[in-house]
């Protein structure tokens, strides 16, 4: 994780149709840290809503104020969360990596991304299309609450890393 620093390489975008798209059979969705020891059946539901992606370092995946359409399972690589600070340029909030979720604002639709993100090197992930996971919730309660625990303990994980990065911020500044 890291604190303040600014986020490297051109400040936005790659053509996000310029990476590949394979399709994600359940069985490779099955050693995903994010979804270890989910159900075969709802690691079914997810595979059709799910496409293996590369991204190239640089790759935007999302800027704040957007729409939420996708969501992401890191592979291989690593993504920055940044936010842009009037006068300043945009700086890293958190980095993620093999393991973990990228974007959080689709599960509470109509969502908002608060944040963006950023390859920071070539990425290869899991992508979501998210409106298809959140039918595949309404049709399905017991999938739906599985995946809404594993989003909350995400989010939970979040807030634990930002009050840790903020008291060590703190500790620094007296």
């Amino acid at each position: 994780m890291t604190g303040s620093q600014q986020v490297p390489g051109p400040p936005d975008t790659v053509n996000p149709r310029a990476h590949s798209r394979i399709p994600v059979p359940a069985s490779a969705l099955a050693g995903h840290q994010f979804l270890r020891g989910m159900p075969p059946a709802h690691l079914g539901l997810l595979a059709t809503a799910a496409s293996l992606v590369d991204v190239p370092a640089g790759h935007r995946f999302f800027a704040a104020g957007r729409m939420p359409h996708q969501f992401w399972l890191i592979r291989a690589g690593q993504v920055a969360l940044d936010v842009d600070v009037p006068g300043r340029r945009r700086i890293i909030v958190e980095t993620l990596g093999r393991g973990e979720l990228v974007g959080l604002s689709w599960s509470l639709p109509p969502g908002q991304w608060q944040f963006g993100a950023v390859a920071t090197q070539p990425t290869e992930a899991f992508e979501f299309d998210a409106a298809a996971v959140l039918r595949c919730c309404d049709e399905d309660p017991v999938f739906g609450f599985e995946l809404t625990r594993r989003v909350l303990a995400a989010v939970a994980h979040r807030l634990q890393a930002t009050r840790a990065r903020l008291l060590e911020a703190s500790a620094q500044s007296t």
